[in-house]
C-alpha cells in the first residue's frame, strides 16, 4: 500500500527547523485563568492529552498561526469542561436529564453522511448537536438562558477564519453554526476521537489511540448530551441522532454506549471516497501546518483502510439487527424515502408533518448550492486498482453487491 508521489504531490516547502511546543500545565492553567474555575472533574483525559502533546510537538509542524489556533481549540475545550463541572455542582438535576439517542450514523467519511444527518435531524421530534454547541458546549458566563448569541458569534468567526485560510472548504463540507454536526468535535476536546488527527497531523497519536480504551470519552459524551438538553428544555422528549466517521473505527464503543440506537451505515464507493477525503484533509491541514499532499495521502489512505477493516469485524460481533444500510446513490436519487426508512426504523411514524419538514429541508440544502468539490487520484499518487484492492471485501458486499 505504498504510495508513489506524482509531480503534483512531491512538492517541497521550506520548513522551519524549530516549531512551537505545547506544555500541558500551561494549557490547563490557561483554561483555569479563562474561567476562574479549577475543578476539571475526573482527570482521565490527561493521559490522552499527554499522548497528543508528545505527537504534536514532534510531528504536527504547526505554523505560528496554527499553533495559536490549536491552542485555542484545546483551551476552549478545557474551559467548557470546567464550566460544565461547575454547572453540575450548582445544578445536580442536569444528571437527571433523560436523553434518548435513537440513531448513530457511521460509515466512511465523504459518504453523504453530513446532509443525511441534517435531514434526519430536521424531522419533528428529532434533535442533534449543533456546530456552535460542539465548539463550546458550555454556555459563556454572560449568556442568557436560551440565547447563546456569544457562542454563535464565536462559531461564525471561526468559520470565516477557516474559509479565509482554506477557501476550498466551502466546496468540501457545508459549514453552518446552526446546523447539526459531529459529536467527535466535542469528544476531540477530550483527546479521544479521530477529530484530533483530522485537524493535526499526528500519526503517532493516531496509532496510540487505536490501543486506548476510549469508553471514558463516550461516558462523558452521555453527560454532555444531558447538559445540552438541560440548556435547551425544548429538546426534552426528542430523539437524538449522532453522526461521525469516527464511529466506523470504534463501532463497538458507540454500540455499547447507546445500546438502543439504530446504527446507520452510509455507503459510497471508496474509489470516490478516498480522494475526496484526502482532499478534505489537505484543506484542513492547510489551516495550520506544513504538510505535502503526498504526506497526507500516505497517512490517510491506510488509515481509512484500517477503519473499514475494524468496522467489518465489529459488525460481525454486534449483529446485523442493529444496522440499517444507506447507499449514497439512493440518497442522491430519493433522499426523502431513505430518511423515512431510517425514521421508521427508529420507531417514528411517518406522517404529513414529517414529510413536509423533510421536503422543506431538502429544498434549501441541495448540493448545487455549494461550489463543486474538485479532486483527483493523480494528485495523491493513487490509482483505482490500489484502492479497489484495499477495499475489495467492502466493495463486493456494499457497492458492487447488495447491501442489507
Amino acid at each position: 500500500m505504498t504510495l508513489q508521489p506524482t509531480d503534483a504531490t512531491a512538492e517541497t516547502t521550506a520548513r522551519p527547523t524549530v516549531y512551537p511546543q505545547f506544555v500541558r500545565d500551561d494549557l490547563l492553567a490557561a483554561a483555569r485563568d479563562r474561567t476562574g474555575l479549577s475543578d476539571f472533574g475526573d482527570l482521565w483525559f490527561v493521559e490522552p492529552m499527554d499522548q497528543y502533546i508528545a505527537a504534536a510537538n514532534t510531528q504536527a509542524l504547526l505554523t505560528p498561526e496554527g499553533f495559536a489556533g490549536q491552542t485555542e481549540v484545546i483551551v476552549k475545550g478545557l474551559a467548557s469542561r470546567l464550566r460544565m463541572i461547575d454547572d453540575i455542582r450548582q445544578h445536580p438535576e442536569i444528571l437527571d436529564e433523560q436523553v434518548e439517542v435513537a440513531g448513530i450514523i457511521l460509515g466512511l467519511p465523504r459518504t453523504g453522511s453530513t446532509i443525511f444527518h441534517r435531514l434526519l435531524a430536521s424531522a419533528p421530534g428529532m434533535t442533534a448537536i449543533r456546530w456552535f454547541e460542539a465548539q463550546n458546549f458550555a454556555p459563556f458566563p454572560d449568556e442568557e438562558p436560551g440565547n447563546p448569541a456569544g457562542r454563535r458569534a464565536y462559531a461564525e468567526a471561526m468559520i470565516n477564519g477557516w474559509l479565509q485560510l482554506s477557501p476550498e472548504l466551502a466546496s468540501i463540507h457545508p459549514l453552518d453554526p446552526e446546523a447539526p454536526d459531529e459529536e467527535i468535535l466535542i469528544i476531540g476536546q477530550l483527546f479521544v476521537s479521530t477529530m484530533v488527527e483530522a485537524m493535526t497531523f499526528v500519526p503517532d497519536f493516531a496509532a496510540w489511540l487505536d490501543t486506548y480504551d476510549q469508553s471514558h470519552g463516550h461516558e462523558d459524551l452521555k453527560t454532555i448530551l444531558k447538559y445540552l438538553q438541560w440548556q435547551d428544555p425544548a429538546r426534552r422528549g426528542c430523539k437524538w441522532v449522532l453522526k461521525s466517521p469516527s464511529n466506523l473505527a470504534y463501532t463497538d464503543l458507540a454500540a455499547q454506549a447507546f445500546p438502543d440506537a439504530v446504527l446507520i451505515m452510509t455507503h459510497r464507493d471508496p474509489l470516490d471516497v478516498v480522494p475526496s477525503y484526502i482532499s478534505m484533509e489537505c484543506a484542513l491541514y492547510k489551516l495550520n501546518s506544513h504538510h505535502s499532499d503526498a504526506e497526507v495521502a500516505g497517512f490517510w489512505f491506510p488509515r481509512l483502510v484500517g477503519w473499514m477493516n475494524s468496522f467489518m469485524a465489529a459488525r460481525e460481533r454486534i449483529g446485523e439487527d442493529r444496522f440499517i444500510d444507506i447507499d449514497y446513490r439512493e440518497v442522491a436519487r430519493e433522499p426523502l424515502r431513505q430518511a423515512e426508512r431510517v425514521l421508521a426504523r427508529m420507531g417514528i411514524p411517518i406522517d404529513a408533518q414529517i414529510e413536509a419538514a423533510l421536503a422543506e429541508f431538502m429544498a434549501g440544502n441541495t448540493r448545487e448550492q455549494r461550489p463543486v468539490h474538485a479532486y483527483s487520484l493523480d494528485r495523491f499518487g493513487l490509482d483505482e486498482a490500489t484502492i479497489a484492492d484495499a477495499f475489495a471485501t467492502y466493495r463486493e458486499r456494499y457497492i458492487l453487491g447488495t447491501a442489507g
